[in-house]
């Protein structure tokens, strides 16, 4: 049942489904769990309440559905939490003919598909991002994850949903601050493979990038089409051909995850990692293969839009001791995208101390 200002963005390979990008899309929820679905679980980030209701009202006309409040934020990804769903699930006696529908932002996403890929080894899952960090990141792609003591997203499975609901409408009520962290990830695409997503966000007043607007949309649509477009050809993050793979979307990650931790999650993902490509930006520029010209872009196109890009609230060797332990370390040896030039990245792997150490420096606000 598709309208015209729906876009429909397929996602092939071993388990194909599509994410459709528009507004006032619930009416499609049905079609993308399909025909056998009986019932439906809900788990949603707690503090939606209005924004889920409707949808889950939707719901209801067609299945029986148990609804499953969650913590917010990264409170949500937590074992606790998982098994807490595991139970109802069990309680309610579902079966693999039943599904799982996340509503939230990528926190919800993320334990909500591990939820679905660990319940009975895998039922159906469909995701309808409420953020737009969720909608062109956690919910694409089939990552899921819960973090533990040690890091993020360290336990988790790949488990590609049966299609994700991009309605832009719920983005009008996202607070601004979640809006412009959303644009990290964004901006990331930009520089890794679609150097026309910067193109727009140097023409375009921040203030213009709105829930209805068209330049949001489209750079909703660009970045999508980028994930996919490395999703698909490399899933599980092997690199089987040698190349960067889906490693790419990786870029500004390392420091990210480590910025997270180190400040309890405090930073938002979007935030961490707009400092984190400024971060790799510098790294490859000392490492001899990025004009610096392209590393005061990252700065200027990542400032535009409102996202910090210089950050001093932990150590050099805190940070470094929680990038050690990151999931896309092998051993001892830290790995990190980078670019040689827009949108040609690659892989630097065991960067010297030193160049570590400078590369921070230059992002610290006396750097």
């Amino acid at each position: 049942m598709s309208t015209s200002d729906d876009t429909v963005l397929h996602v092939g390979g071993a388990s194909p489904y599509d994410i459709v990008v528009g507004h006032d899309l619930t009416a499609r929820l049905p079609e993308l769990l399909g025909e056998s679905v009986e019932r439906v679980a809900v788990l949603y980030a707690g503090a939606l309440g209005a924004l889920a209701d409707p949808i889950v009202d939707a719901l209801v006309e067609h299945y029986d559905v148990l609804a499953l409040g969650l913590p917010e934020g990264e409170r949500a990804k937590t074992a606790p939490v998982a098994a807490d769903c595991w139970e109802a699930l069990g309680e309610a006696g579902f079966t693999r003919s039943d599904a799982v529908v996340t509503i939230g932002g990528g926190s919800a996403t993320d334990l909500g598909g591990f939820v679905a890929a660990t319940w009975l080894r895998g039922v159906r899952v469909v995701h309808v991002p409420t953020t737009l960090l969720a909608m062109v990141d956690a919910a694409v792609g089939g990552k899921t994850g819960i973090n533990t003591g040690a890091g993020k997203n360290l336990v988790g499975a790949f488990h590609e949903p049966a299609g994700v609901l991009c309605d832009l409408s719920l983005l009008a009520s996202l607070p601004r601050e979640e809006l412009v962290a959303g644009l990290g990830e964004v901006v990331k695409c930009g520089f890794i493979a679609d150097p026309a997503i910067l193109e727009i966000v140097e023409r375009t007043d921040p203030a213009a990038l709105t829930a209805d607007s068209p330049e949001l949309r489209e750079l909703v649509e660009r970045a999508i089409r980028v994930k996919v477009d490395v999703v698909v050809g490399d899933l599980k993050e092997t690199s089987a051909r040698g190349g960067v793979g889906r490693e790419v979307l990786n870029y500004g990650h390392t420091l990210a995850h480590a910025i997270e931790r180190t400040s309890d999650y405090t930073v938002r993902h979007g935030e961490a990692v707009a400092i984190g490509c400024v971060f790799v930006a510098e790294l490859a520029a000392r490492a001899g293969s990025l004009d610096p010209a392209i590393v005061e872009r990252h700065r200027a196109a990542l400032s535009r839009v409102g996202l910090p890009t210089t950050y001093d609230a932990a150590s050099f060797d805190d940070l470094h001791a929680a990038m050690k332990i990151d999931k896309k370390a092998r051993g001892s040896q830290l790995r990190f995208v980078v670019l040689d030039d827009l949108a040609s990245p690659r892989i630097l792997a065991g960067p010297g101390e030193e160049d570590l150490r400078a590369a921070y420096a230059a992002i610290t606000s006396a750097g």
